[in-house]
This record gives structure tokens, C-alpha cells and sequence, in this order.
């Protein structure tokens, strides 16, 4: 059994509860337990799994949020270096799920972190489990 911790961005509440929903059902499915820690932003989601990471209790992450466009630059930046941030934790050998969402609209992101739709939460869960699979492989 394996032990994940899933990093949320909280700002939407409502989709974030999908993508928990989610990502927890897919975690119990395949047998093994998660944490949840709650953090402010998409940004600070690596910051935390690196620390996380680091004390050596869990032997994978599920990064889920939401970040929708608004009028201002701000979407970009976000957007791409929490993704950034998230693929040096995994070059590093952090076996990790992404499911930041970065869309559009509202309605993009309820597509998306509904679980009886796109189910990106679950499939962020699925992503982290196959990544620690392939982890265990080169016995890291």
C-alpha cells in the first residue's frame, strides 16, 4: 500500500471538490490512503510537495487546482510556472500527478473536474500511481 498526498489549490471551492472527489476515488480503488493538504494557490502547490517530499512520508503527490484566464497576464504566469515548478519535482524523481487545471471559463473547469466527466482529478490520481509504479521499478 502506498501513502499519497495531494496538494489543493483552493480558490474555487465548488470544482475543487471535484477534483478531491476524484482523485480520492481513485487513491481507495487502487488500495492505498491519502492525505490532503490544503495550500492558497496553484503556485504554492510545488513549493509544498517539495517539502512534503522531503520528509520522506509519502511516495507520491496528486497536484489538483484550477486557474481560469482572467484579464490580466496574471493567468500566464500562474499557469505556467506552477507546471514548470511541477515537472522539475518530477525530473527530480517525485512521482507526481498533475491536475492543475488551466482553462478558459468556469464551464471548461466543471467539464473537466467533474468526476462524471473528464474526471482530471482521478486521472491526475491515476497519472501519480503510474509514475510511483515506474519509480519502484528503477527502486527509487
Amino acid at each position: 500500500m502506498a501513502k499519497l498526498l495531494i496538494v489543493e489549490a483552493r480558490f474555487y471551492g465548488a470544482l475543487n471538490d471535484m477534483l478531491l472527489s476524484g482523485a480520492q476515488a481513485v487513491i481507495t480503488a487502487a488500495g492505498h490512503e491519502a492525505d490532503v493538504l490544503t495550500v492558497p494557490g496553484a503556485l504554492e502547490v510545488p513549493g509544498a510537495i517539495a517539502l512534503a517530499a522531503e520528509t520522506g512520508q509519502y511516495d507520491a503527490f496528486v497536484a489538483i487546482g484550477v486557474v481560469i484566464r482572467g484579464e490580466t497576464y496574471h493567468f500566464e504566469i500562474v499557469a505556467g510556472e506552477s507546471a514548470r515548478a511541477i515537472m522539475a519535482l518530477t525530473m527530480d524523481g517525485i512521482a507526481i500527478g498533475n491536475g492543475i487545471l488551466t482553462v478558459e471559463n468556469e464551464a471548461q473547469a466543471l467539464e473537466r473536474a467533474d468526476p462524471g466527466q473528464k474526471d482530471k482529478g482521478g486521472e491526475a490520481a491515476k497519472a501519480a500511481l503510474a509514475m510511483l509504479d515506474i519509480a519502484r521499478r528503477f527502486d527509487r
